[in-house]
């Protein structure tokens, strides 16, 4: 009968109910059936596809914040080993002052020392100079008036003289 519909075509006159309920009545079992074995598990798959997308959204988004923080992380640290080396290069260059000027004032001190030395040294020579002359103004003395007198003079008598002699060039100076 429904053959009979399609065959006939829409511009035939006789219209059967008996066809329209049975397929109505076909098309409601099926959409029944449809609904039971097909979309349930359908929607199912759906609804699963949704959370799978949904995690691998929030994954993503978690991924990209835990990538953020390591970055601001690594940019953090960047920042403070480049502070620590400017730090580093700094305490370098006044470690490196200070022992430059260290070494100057070493040398300074170490210049004076041997110039307060050498003055010592040459006051003592020239001490060790002035009795040598001494001495021998005395000798020459002694000699020259031993000859003015005409006899010699003991030893003791030149050594008193000698002692008399310095003590008076010592209070003339």
């Amino acid at each position: 009968m429904f053959l009979d519909y399609l065959v006939l075509g829409a511009g035939a006159e006789k219209f059967n109910t008996g066809d329209v309920v049975a397929t109505v009545l076909i098309f409601l079992i099926l959409m029944i059936l449809l609904k039971k074995f097909a979309w349930g598990p359908l929607m199912g798959i759906m609804q699963e596809r949704e959370e799978l997308v949904a995690k691998d959204i929030d994954a993503a988004e978690k991924a990209r914040k835990e990538t953020q923080a390591i970055l601001e992380e690594q940019k953090a640290l960047l920042k403070e080993a480049r502070t620590e080396a400017q730090s580093i290069i700094e305490g370098a260059k006044k470690q490196g002052d200070a022992t430059r000027e260290e070494i100057v004032n070493a040398a300074r001190a170490e210049a004076d020392r041997i110039k307060e030395s050498a003055a010592r040294d040459i006051e003592a020579e020239k001490e060790k100079a002035i009795a040598a002359v001494r001495e021998e103004v005395v000798s020459l003395s002694v000699l020259a008036a031993s000859k003015v007198l005409g006899k010699e003079i003991s030893e003791a008598d030149n050594s008193a003289l000698i002692k008399e002699t310095i003590a008076k060039a010592g209070e003339a100076k």
